[in-house]
């Protein structure tokens, strides 16, 4: 007998299956009458309970059921747990508007786990772009954010009411309210799909703000990590140069001035933010690489001053031994040639030997900075006396080279003349190249030079010539000419 024959069936007086396959025996929860018990327990006269039936009926019951076939007592379990006024639990309308319910409740559910995700990664891309832009258009994504965050709140929080105001699994569910439920679940999840398409343009459109935000922060901690070893190469730098006795007391107040920044580093991007903080990096990255280059440097320069001091110091003395020899040369030409000639190499004696105390005595100075290991103080008077030096080697080679030059053009002045001459034709024969007439701007300094060169060459007549007026006049003319030349050279480069 199968477990459909085996339902309990009510009827005046009738027997169920079981019954008449056992011969009258009745099964538990069913008078012998054939009526069902109410689900409270009590039978439809108002009598005793399970125990209070007919005289003993649950004992007899229970050995009814004791005593037939495995498969009848299969069939009868159904009928023996639910009484004749019980709600079925299967089939009917009912039911499938339970299960249509239900679907909507797991599709719902669905929904707003989906949006709940989706909200909770967008939200860590929204605090990557409020960390790292403070720009207008980073504000506007936050505020945004912050907008769509109220409407997911307002359809979760309809969500979570609907499933909170329908129990699907109660026993006693009516089609009337499982299709309530169904209804407004079925619109919960379509205002959950909605917002989570709203929240999907919107993260879409941050494509270039977040990409922006990445690469500053996927840059932070490279750039924190290059400013600290570059801080700790400095720092072994340091240590290495006062290993060689060097006390470089100027680049450890400059390490030490650093400290403050290697503490707000430390401290990181969310208290300073990422802008601000990889900002301070490239500017600790710097300045300890400066700071790590000088240091290494500094046992180089040490050798370069003590080196610079002692060649400085050779020059000197040759040049005090070189400035004797000018009083001998200007009494030549006081001698031979006119005052215009020689007057002003008059005063080259005196200043050379002031030039000379002077730099002994920057000299003298610089020694003992490199003494006391004030490096910029002892290359500052290193360059003071190179200067000096150089101003009074010019000087005295001043008056050399005018007795050499007056001896010449005294001599034989034809030999400057045609070689001014000469650059003078060159840059006549170049205005008129590929021209019938020369252009103004060429031919009048050219014509100006013709006739300054034939005064000077005038000047030379008479007892005593200006020597040194001719040959600063011929100078004059060739320079002239030479600026003649890159002028008519520069302007046809351009026209080609």
């Amino acid at each position: 007998m199968t477990a459909t024959h085996a339902r309990p069936e009510a009827g005046a007086g009738g027997s169920s299956a079981v019954q008449s396959g056992q011969g009258g025996q009745v099964l538990p929860g069913r008078h012998a009458s054939g009526r069902s018990r109410a689900p409270g327990g009590r039978g439809d006269s108002g009598g005793g309970g399970v125990a209070g039936g007919r005289g003993g009926s649950g004992g007899r019951d229970l050995l009814a059921l004791m005593l037939l076939p495995v498969p009848l007592v299969l069939a009868a379990l159904p009928a023996a747990f639910a009484g004749g006024g019980t709600r079925r639990w299967f089939g009917g309308r009912g039911e499938n508007q339970r299960a249509e319910a239900q679907a909507a409740k797991d599709a719902a559910a669905e929904a707003f786990y989906d949006l709940d995700s989706a909200q909770r990664d967008l939200r860590i891309s929204i605090e990557t772009i409020s960390a790292v832009d403070s720009s207008s258009r980073g504000r506007k994504a936050s505020e945004d954010f912050a907008a769509l965050g109220r409407r997911i709140d307002e359809v979760s929080h309809a969500y979570i009411t609907a499933v909170d105001s329908h129990d699907l699994d109660r026993d006693d569910l009516e089609p009337a309210a499982a299709s309530r439920a169904r209804t407004e679940l079925t619109r919960a999840k379509d205002d959950l799909v909605r917002v989570k398409g709203e929240l999907d343009r919107f993260a879409q459109g941050l494509g270039s703000l977040l990409g922006s935000a990445e690469t500053q922060l996927a840059r932070l901690a490279p750039a924190v990590e290059r400013a600290r070893q570059a801080l700790l190469g400095a720092s072994n730098a340091l240590d290495s140069v006062r290993a060689a006795g060097l006390r470089a007391d100027e680049l450890a107040a400059r390490l030490a001035a650093l400290a403050p920044e290697l503490t707000k580093l430390n401290q990181g991007a969310g208290k300073h933010g990422v802008a601000e903080t990889l900002q301070r990096a490239d500017v600790v990255l710097r300045d300890a690489e400066a700071l790590r280059t000088e240091a290494e440097r500094l046992p180089g320069r040490a050798a370069e001053i003590d080196r610079r001091l002692v060649s400085l110091r050779t020059r000197a003395q040759a040049l005090t031994t070189r400035a004797g020899s000018v009083e001998p040369v200007l009494s030549e030409l006081r001698r031979r040639f006119s005052a215009a000639c020689w007057q002003d190499l008059q005063p080259v004696p005196e200043q050379a030997a002031v030039n000379v105390r002077q730099a002994e005595d920057k000299l003298a100075e610089a020694a003992k900075a490199r003494d006391e290991q004030r490096w910029a103080d002892a290359t500052s008077r290193l360059s003071t006396v190179r200067a000096l030096l150089n101003a009074t080697d010019e000087a005295v080679s001043a008056a050399g080279d005018r007795l050499r030059q007056l001896n010449a053009v005294a001599k034989d002045p034809q030999q400057e003349i045609e070689r001014t001459r000469f650059a003078v034709r060159d840059a006549q024969r170049l205005a008129m190249s590929g021209r019938h007439t020369p252009d103004p701007r060429h031919a009048r300094p050219l014509d100006d030079s013709v006739a300054r060169l034939e005064r000077a060459i005038a000047g030379l007549e008479g007892r005593h010539p200006d020597y040194w007026h001719f040959l600063t006049e011929t100078e004059a003319v060739r320079q002239t000419a030479a600026r003649v030349v890159s002028d008519i050279r520069e302007e046809r480069g351009a026209g080609a």
